[in-house]
């Protein structure tokens, strides 16, 4: 385990380019990190891309400030070019071997397994660091998101020692069962960025992991 796996705990803000816009989002990042996220991913879905290399060096910037960690959504170009801490890769994204391949040892490489253990037991063999399990509530980001059930995450954690993420609708009411049953991480985005006071969101699901 690495000083940056270490880290790969509580509250993993994940942006959103209808939600964070290129005069907002670095200021929304400082607010969610301020509020205790340790991890923020940079997903852009967006066609044009052509400033979000600049708002990767600010928000990385900001990442190294708070000793949190910055991932990259599906681009593992984008993730080396940039010297972000890693990937997170879904379905249809690059192979996860391909990923360490390009990326290097010390790369944080996750992978989403949605609602199938097999999928997370293969992940992790294969080297993956955190696996991704979700949608577990109804999402306004991805409505039509695979359905995934509490009971999952507590089979996952009896097989499967690589920190585990939730996603999917998770708010500071509903976050705590995930982490009971055995979320090392919950996976954000509307719950932070979708909110009128960004700072407080992310404290109040940061505090979840609070005994």
């Amino acid at each position: 385990m690495t000083a940056d796996t270490m880290k790969l705990k509580g509250l993993y803000a994940i942006t959103d380019s209808k939600l964070c816009p290129p005069d907002r989002i670095l200021h929304q990042v400082e607010s969610a990190l301020r509020g205790g996220a340790s991890v923020i991913q940079y997903r852009d879905k967006r066609e044009e891309k052509s400033g979000c290399e600049g708002e990767i060096a600010g928000i990385l910037a900001l990442c190294h400030r708070f000793e949190a960690l910055l991932i990259i959504n599906d681009d593992i170009g984008l993730a080396r070019k940039t010297g972000a801490h890693g990937v997170h890769l879904g379905k249809d994204d690059a192979n996860l071997l391909e990923a360490r391949n390009l990326l290097g040892s010390s790369a944080i490489i996750g992978v989403s397994c949605y609602n199938s253990l097999d999928l997370a037991k293969s992940a992790s063999a294969n080297g993956a660091d955190y696996i991704a399990f979700g949608r577990f509530f109804p999402s306004l980001i991805k409505p039509d998101a695979i359905q995934a059930e509490l009971s999952l995450l507590t089979e996952a954690r009896q097989e499967i020692t690589k920190p585990l993420v939730a996603i999917g609708g998770i708010t500071p009411e509903n976050g705590a069962p995930l982490i009971a049953a055995g979320a090392d991480m919950l996976a954000v985005i509307h719950g932070v960025f979708g909110q009128p006071d960004i700072h407080t969101a992310s404290r109040r699901l940061s505090a979840l992991f609070t005994p």
